[in-house]
């Protein structure tokens, strides 16, 4: 009882029109674990009780009809608010589960369609280059499990083989060395997954490791670069200078308070207001 009390505050699955099989699977087990599916899966009649009835009985009779009420109410509040006008006229539980299995599951040839539909897109996905083992695997056995739901088996050992031979060619290192150690068609889907996953991550890290070494490399360069100017211009000002701070006299003007290469009158200088060469403005 205590355990049934706690599960009824898990939320329900909600069918919505899609998806039948999987929303069945779980309903039932949601069911199962309210003590409603009896009432739905044997739509035992609950007969009226005698004159002078027991406590027992009473109890029973009471526990019984309740919890058929009790399925009906809860299927009712599991569907969409479109699929509840199709199904508030029908008497019990059990008609409305019925009248759900067909409409949205449909007839046998109905399902050997939908399996056929969903291996054809099963075989025609390949992994593209931008996306990642695990994108890819989750892909494949979403398809997978819906071809199962529909009662038809589907072995890993397949799903195995569509991941050999539709991965990258990134992949193919990998692979070899797979070939080498274990026999691949005796590899599970988890082993085979795991270890394209292991791959994937160190060449991810690699990459980062590369670009943060690139990045440092170019930082350090331009950086060198900057002192090693600032240095030379240090250097020649250091040379230029005499120790009591003055420079040699300029062969230009003779004067001693400028190095040459800043003299106002140096040949090559071009004043900014007249533009002509040998002077400044």
């Amino acid at each position: 009882m205590e355990i049934e009390t706690t599960f009824s505050h898990v939320a329900p699955p909600i069918f919505d029109g899609d998806n039948y099989q999987a929303w069945a699977v779980r309903m039932i087990v949601h069911l199962e674990a309210l003590d409603l599916w009896e009432a739905i899966e044997e739509d035992y009649d609950v007969p009226p009780l005698p004159a002078n009835p027991t406590m027992t009985q009473l109890k029973t009779h009471k526990e019984r009809k309740t919890r058929k009420s009790k399925a009906k109410a809860y299927l009712f509040f599991v569907v969409s608010s479109t699929i509840f006008t199709r199904i508030m006229n029908l008497e019990s539980a059990k008609d409305i589960w019925d009248h759900l299995k067909k409409e949205y599951q449909g007839n046998e040839r109905t399902k050997n369609m939908q399996v056929l539909n969903l291996i054809r897109e099963f075989e025609m996905l390949k992994m593209k280059e931008t996306e990642t083992i695990k994108d890819y695997s989750d892909k494949l056995l979403g398809i997978v499990n819906k071809v199962r739901l529909l009662g038809k088996d589907f072995s890993d050992e397949r799903i195995v083989q569509k991941i050999l031979i539709t991965l990258p060619e990134k992949y193919e290192s990998k692979i070899s060395s797979l070939e080498e150690s274990k026999d691949l068609s005796s590899i599970s889907l988890a082993e085979l997954v795991n270890a394209l996953q292991a791959q994937e991550q160190r060449r991810m890290i690699r990459k980062e490791e590369s670009m943060e070494g690139a990045l440092q490399a170019k930082a350090e360069n331009s950086g060198g670069g900057k002192d090693k100017k600032n240095n030379n211009k240090k250097k020649n000002n250091k040379i230029d200078k005499n120790k009591d701070g003055t420079y040699p006299p300029c062969p230009h003007c003779k004067k001693t308070n400028h190095p040459q290469r800043k003299c106002w009158w140096r040949p090559d200088v071009k004043c900014r207001k007249c533009g002509q060469i040998g002077h400044m403005e």
